[in-house]
C-alpha cells in the first residue's frame, strides 16, 4: 500500500516564482550599481563622493561658511545621517574628519576645531568634543548653488532635495585626489597643486586639441599634501597621465645634519603621503632588531608640529646616501602610490580617464553652470524689470494712482485696466510705502533699472556667444590661480621631483667591508678564502688524496665565477666563501653543481670582460662575462655540451685581442683570426679546430704583434712572434707547435 503524499499547500496569489540564478543576478547587479554610484567613485565634475557632498550641503544649510561661527560635529552627523545619508554616523564622521586634516587632503574643504588626528595614526576624537565649519574651498565649491546651477533630487524618503552635483568652482578631483573600492572596481587619484591644474585648465581652453603631452607641462606631477619627493622617470608620468593607471614613487625628504667631531646625522622632515609616522618608525626600530639595517645605529622622533624624524648611523664613515637607500629599499620611506583615475562621467558613466579628459569634463560642467546661472539672472532680471516698470508708471501718474487706491473699493483691478498693468506690478505698487514716493526714490529706480536692462543685454549677448562664455570661465579659473598661487603658503608646491642615484651594484655587496681575500678551491671542489692576497700558497694543506686546483686573488666585494664541466656558470659571494681555517667547505654546499662535474674554471667577474669558451670537441664561442651571471644556485646553461663532450676552455680575451691559438690532445696547434670566432649568449659555438684523434686540450687569445705566450712546468714564459707556419682558418687540423711548448699542452703550463 503506497504512503499518501499530502499535496503542496495553494501558493498565495500575491506571489511569483523567480528563478534563483536570476534573482541573485538581478539583485547583486544592483548592489554592485549602488556602491559603483553612491559610494565609492567620485563624480569627475566636483570630485566628490556622496558623502562628502552631503556633508558639504548640510553644513551650508547650517550656515557654516568661512566667517561663521563652529559647530558641534555631531550637530553637522547627525543632520546629514537623519537627512540625507542613512549609512551610520561613524563612516559620516570619518569622511567629514579626512576633510579637515592637513596631511589628509592638499585643499581641506572643512575647517575643524579640535582634534582631529595626527599623522601618527591617532585617530580624531568623538564628534561630540569637536567643531567643525567650512573653508574657502568648500565655498567655491558651493558657489551659485542658490542660483539654479545644478539639479537636485529627492532624498532617501522623499522629504528634502540634495543636489545631484555641486556647482564646483574648484578642479578638485584633481586637487584633493580620491580614492575608493566599489564592485568589481577601484580609484585611486592623488592630489595635486590647484594653480598648475588652472594653467592646464586655461591652456585647453585656448587649445581644445592639446595632449596630455603638452598638459603635464603645466601640471607636472602629483602635489602630495605630506610633501616627499616623486623620482618617476618624465616618461613614467607622461604615459600614467595619458592612459590614466600608473603609478608614482615617492620617498622622504632628507638631509645630512652636522653633529661636530666628525659627525652627522640624517633628518627626514617628510614622510610619503598616507605613511602613519608611528608605525614606520616602529618598523624601522624591528628591522634594526633583526639586523637587516647594519648601517644604522638609532632612530628617534623629535617631531613637534613639523616632522623631524632622526636616523644616526653606526659609524660615522657610513655613507649616507647608501644609508639611505637602504631604508628606502626596506620601509616606507619608499611609498609607491597608485594612480587609477576611474570616476563617474557625467555623473552616470564609470570611466578611465586621461588628464584631458578630467579637466575637459570639468570646463564643461563651468560651462553648463555658467549658462543656467546667466539664466537664472536673466529671469531675475525679467521679474525685477516688471516691478520697475509699474513703479515707473506709478511715478508718472502719481495723482491717480492715489485717487483710486483711496476710491475704488478693488484697487487691484482698477490699477491694471487703467494702467495696463501686471499681476505682479500691481501688487508691487500697493504694497509701495509713502516714503517711496520721493523724487529722490524715483532717481534711483531709474538708475537701477537702466543698470539691469545694462546687464540684461549682456547676459544674452553671453549666452549667444560661445567665445564670450570660455573667456568668462577663463576669468574664473584666473582669479582661483591667484587665490591658490605657489606664492601663498597652501598653494605653495610641496613634492619634488628628483632622480633616484644611480646605485649599480647590489646594495647588500655595497655594504660588505672592501679587504682583500686569496679564494683557493682544491681539485674535488673544496673552496674557502684567506684573508690577504697570499703570495706563496706552497704551505696551504688540503684533505687526503686532494689536491690544490685554483688560487684567486679577490676583493670581498667581488662575485666569484664557476664554470663546471656541463657548461654551466655559477656565482658566488667572495664575502660568503667559508674562512680559511681548515679546508674550506665542499661547492656543492654553494651552488647545485653535479656531482659528476669538474670545475673547469674559477675566476673573479669583471663586468664587461669577455671569454672565449670551448668544448673538447672544439666547439667554442666569444661570450660577455656578464651573460655569464648566474642569480640563483642552479646555475645558467652557457655552453651546451652533451656528454660525453665537455666544457674544457674558459680563458679571458684581452682588449685588441686579434688571433686565438687553439692546441689539441694530437699536440696539434693552430691559430685563427678572432673575427671567425662568434659572439654569442648561449650555445654550442663552431668548429675551432678539427682533431682526428682526442680533441682540445686548451687555447688562448692573444695580439699578433705582441707574439704568443706560454709559461711551461717550471714556470719559466716563453714568447714566439714568427708564427706563419700554424696560421690557418677555422676547423683546419693544424701543426705541431714550436720547439720548447709543454707536454701538457697547455698554455698556462698548470
Amino acid at each position: 500500500m503506497s504512503k499518501h503524499v499530502p499535496p503542496p499547500p495553494p501558493r498565495a496569489p500575491d506571489i511569483e516564482p523567480v528563478e534563483l540564478k536570476e534573482a541573485l543576478e538581478e539583485r547583486y547587479l544592483a548592489y554592485a550599481l549602488s556602491t559603483i554610484m553612491h559610494r565609492a567613485l567620485p563624480d569627475v565634475r566636483d570630485g566628490l563622493k556622496p558623502v562628502h557632498r552631503r556633508l558639504l550641503h548640510v553644513m551650508r544649510l547650517l550656515r557654516l561658511d568661512p566667517s561663521a561661527a563652529f559647530k558641534k560635529s555631531a550637530k553637522i552627523v547627525g543632520d546629514v545621517m537623519g537627512g540625507y545619508h542613512p549609512h551610520g554616523d561613524q563612516s559620516i564622521y570619518d569622511a567629514l574628519v579626512r576633510l579637515a586634516q592637513d596631511f589628509s587632503s592638499r585643499y581641506p574643504l572643512v575647517d575643524g576645531q579640535g582634534n582631529f588626528g595626527n599623522i601618527d595614526g591617532d585617530g580624531a576624537a568623538a564628534y561630540r568634543y569637536t567643531e567643525a565649519r567650512m573653508t574657502d574651498v568648500a565655498g567655491l565649491l558651493l558657489d551659485g548653488i542658490d542660483e539654479d546651477t545644478v539639479d537636485f533630487r529627492p532624498n532617501y524618503d522623499g522629504s528634502v532635495q540634495e543636489p545631484i552635483v555641486l556647482p564646483g568652482a574648484f578642479p578638485n578631483l584633481l586637487a584633493n585626489g580620491a580614492t575608493g573600492i566599489a564592485v568589481g572596481m577601484a580609484t585611486s587619484i592623488p592630489p595635486h597643486n590647484a594653480a598648475e591644474l588652472c594653467d592646464a585648465a586655461l591652456h585647453l581652453i585656448k587649445t581644445p586639441g592639446a595632449t596630455v603631452e603638452k598638459l603635464t607641462q603645466f601640471v607636472v606631477g602629483p602635489d602630495f599634501p605630506t610633501g616627499g619627493i616623486v623620482i618617476d622617470s618624465r616618461e613614467s608620468v607622461v604615459e600614467a597621465y595619458k592612459t590614466g593607471k600608473g603609478a608614482f614613487r615617492v620617498r622622504a625628504r632628507w638631509s645630512q645634519e652636522d653633529v661636530g667631531r666628525g659627525g652627522w646625522q640624517i633628518v627626514i622632515t617628510e614622510i610619503p603621503y598616507m605613511v602613519q609616522k608611528s608605525k614606520l618608525i616602529e618598523r624601522v626600530a624591528e628591522l634594526m632588531t633583526d639586523k637587516k639595517l647594519p648601517l644604522i645605529g638609532d632612530i628617534r622622533d623629535e617631531s613637534a608640529e613639523d616632522i623631524r624624524i632622526v636616523i644616526e648611523p653606526k659609524t660615522r664613515n657610513v655613507d649616507a646616501t647608501l644609508l639611505m637607500e637602504q631604508l628606502f629599499r626596506n620601509t616606507e620611506f619608499e611609498s609607491r602610490i597608485p594612480l587609477n583615475m576611474n570616476v563617474l562621467s557625467g555623473g552616470k558613466v564609470p570611466k578611465v580617464m586621461s588628464l584631458r579628459d578630467v579637466l575637459k569634463e570639468w570646463l564643461d560642467h563651468r560651462k553648463d553652470v555658467l549658462v543656467r546661472r546667466s539664466n537664472f539672472r536673466l529671469a531675475e532680471i525679467a521679474r525685477r524689470l516688471e516691478v520697475l516698470g509699474g513703479y515707473l508708471i506709478a511715478y508718472l501718474n502719481l495723482d491717480e494712482v492715489i485717487r483710486i487706491i483711496r476710491e475704488e473699493d478693488e484697487p487691484k483691478p482698477a490699477l491694471m485696466k487703467r494702467f495696463e498693468l501686471t499681476d505682479v506690478q500691481a501688487e508691487a505698487i500697493l504694497n509701495m510705502r509713502l516714503r517711496a514716493l520721493r523724487k529722490l526714490e524715483e532717481m534711483e529706480i531709474r538708475r537701477e533699472n537702466d543698470s539691469l536692462i545694462k546687464e540684461q543685454k549682456g547676459l544674452k549677448g553671453l549666452l549667444k556667444s560661445d567665445e564670450q562664455q570660455w573667456a568668462r570661465i577663463s576669468d574664473e579659473i584666473k582669479g582661483i590661480k591667484e587665490k591658490f598661487s605657489k606664492k601663498t603658503a597652501l598653494g605653495r608646491r610641496r613634492t619634488d621631483f628628483a632622480e633616484a642615484p644611480d646605485v649599480e651594484a647590489d646594495l647588500e655587496e655595497m655594504l660588505t667591508e672592501k679587504e682583500p681575500v686569496t679564494v683557493v678551491c682544491s681539485e674535488k671542489g673544496w673552496i674557502r678564502a684567506m684573508k690577504g692576497h697570499l703570495e706563496d700558497t706552497s704551505a696551504l694543506a688540503y684533505k687526503d688524496g686532494d689536491a690544490g686546483r685554483f688560487v684567486v686573488k679577490a676583493m670581498t666585494t667581488d662575485k666569484i665565477m664557476l664554470l663546471s664541466s656541463s657548461g654551466k656558470f655559477f656565482t658566488l659571494d667572495a664575502s660568503r666563501l667559508p674562512g680559511g681555517r681548515g679546508h674550506g667547505e665542499p661547492v656543492r654546499l654553494m651552488a647545485d653543481v653535479d656531482a659528476a662535474d669538474q670545475i673547469v674554471a674559477l675566476f673573479v667577474h669583471q663586468p664587461g670582460a669577455k671569454r672565449l669558451l670551448a668544448s673538447t670537441e672544439g666547439d667554442g664561442f666569444i661570450v660577455s662575462e656578464d651573460e655569464c651571471v648566474a642569480n640563483t644556485r642552479k646555475g645558467k646553461q652557457v655552453l651546451n655540451v652533451r656528454a660525453p663532450v665537455e666544457a674544457q676552455v674558459c680563458v679571458p680575451v684581452p682588449d685588441g685581442s686579434d688571433h686565438v691559438a687553439t692546441i689539441g690532445e694530437n699536440r696539434k696547434m693552430l691559430i685563427l683570426k678572432l673575427s671567425e670566432v662568434p659572439e654569442m649568449a648561449r650555445g654550442k659555438g663552431v668548429r675551432l679546430q678539427k682533431f682526428k684523434d682526442g680533441g682540445l686540450s686548451d687555447a688562448q687569445a692573444f695580439r699578433m704583434k705582441d707574439g704568443l705566450t706560454w709559461v711551461d712546468s717550471s714556470g719559466r714564459e716563453f714568447n714566439v712572434t714568427d708564427l706563419a707556419e700554424w696560421k690557418g682558418e677555422r676547423a683546419q687540423a693544424g701543426r705541431m707547435p714550436p720547439k720548447g711548448f709543454p707536454k701538457n699542452n697547455r698554455f698556462s703550463g698548470a
